[in-house]
């Protein structure tokens, strides 16, 4: 089992930034790789990006591509997300998610274990 604690969210105005952080802990030497995801009101998860582990190979969504850094420490077992030029349609609960095999990283169905999310509100 891998636990996985998020952390960063709150509320910034458009064009600000934030940095999300998401701490792993359990069997995380089986992680092959970490996601970040976001939940809008009334709108389905989606990928946002992820972070081979031992590679550090990124991937990510066009929406987020040149705003959104994603890297890890491998020493911490931590990811983040750094957010950069935020706008509005960036609102959403992130989630941090983690894959204990070697799969495509896009899907919700890519990834075995979830933290509970934080919320991240961009105001116009």
């Amino acid at each position: 089992q891998v636990q996985l604690v998020e952390s960063g969210g709150g509320l910034v105005q458009a064009g600000g930034s934030l940095r999300l952080s998401c701490a792993a802990s359990g069997r995380t030497f089986s992680t092959y790789t970490m996601g970040w995801f976001r939940q809008a009101p009334g709108k389905e998860r989606e990928f946002v990006a992820a972070i081979r582990w031992s590679a550090g190979t990124t991937f990510y969504a066009e929406s987020v591509k040149g705003r959104f850094t994603i890297s890890r420490d491998n020493a911490k077992n931590t990811v983040y997300l750094q957010m950069n030029s935020l706008n509005p349609e960036d609102t959403a609960v992130y989630y941090c998610a983690a894959a204990a095999r070697l799969r495509p990283v896009v899907s919700t169905s890519d990834y075995d274990y979830w933290g509970q999310g934080t919320q991240v509100t961009v105001s116009s």
